[in-house]
């Protein structure tokens, strides 16, 4: 996909790789819609900035009826609740799948006709190398991740009917707000972002952004012993 021209609408635009990601596209000449549950937290020069909470239905369709010119759409925005899930927060657990699955679905629903208006376009999904992996203190993530991926692959099916162009980005840890108390080696957000849109750009369906991501999609058809030695 071409994107200097492109009109692209980033959730979670306020923070983190969403912000990157929106700061890049502004970059390569492609117009942005900046969202966020409070609009009043993006600062970024030159984008178009919308409130937007994809966990509720009628600030989604809200955000698609104020941009029908979107040919590419971003969905970062996310939470991280690090519970597991016998002994976790139920509640939490449920917030987890509300926003990476339900949210994610609910935006391609609002969004999808309006990239088959304007010529297919893309749609970037921010998934994670817990797609593939369960890590014990964030069983919830991982739950939910591994189901938005499943879901990304659903969604580039039936997307490739009207053209429309499903790019998946898995990575491990990076370093934003999200990842802040774990004293692990992390990815640059801007690393994370410029990938994302090379891999856009190249039209590719999938971005490893690093090692990480690549072991843990390894992992997954790999011996349950060696990947979860604990368990064995």
């Amino acid at each position: 996909m071409e994107i200097k021209g492109s009109v692209a609408l980033v959730t979670g635009a306020n923070r983190g790789i969403g912000r990157h990601v929106a700061a890049q596209l502004l970059e390569r000449g492609a117009t942005v819609y900046a969202t966020a549950r409070r609009p009043e937290a993006v600062d970024l020069p030159g984008a178009r900035v919308l409130q937007l909470d994809i966990t509720d239905p009628s600030s989604v369709a809200a955000a698609a009826e104020a941009a029908q010119d979107v040919s590419l759409l971003v969905n970062n925005a996310g939470v991280a609740t690090y519970q597991n899930l016998v002994s976790g927060e139920l509640d939490a657990i449920r917030l987890e799948l509300e926003t990476h699955v339900f949210g994610t679905l609910s935006m391609v629903r609002a969004f999808a006709p309006v990239l088959a208006a304007n010529g297919g376009g893309a749609v970037l999904n921010v998934l994670s190398a817990l797609s593939w992996l369960s890590y014990d203190g964030s069983g919830a993530y991982s739950v939910a991740k591994a189901a938005e991926w499943s879901l990304t692959n659903g969604i580039r099916l039936e997307l490739a009917r009207q053209g429309t162009l499903v790019t998946a980005l898995h990575m491990g840890a990076v370093d934003t707000d999200m990842m802040a108390g774990w004293d692990i080696p992390k990815n640059d957000p801007a690393d994370v972002a410029r990938a994302a849109l090379d891999g856009i750009a190249a039209d590719a369906l999938e971005v490893l952004v690093d090692d990480a991501s690549v072991r843990a999609k390894a992992a997954a058809s790999a011996d349950l012993r060696s990947v979860y030695p604990t368990a064995a």
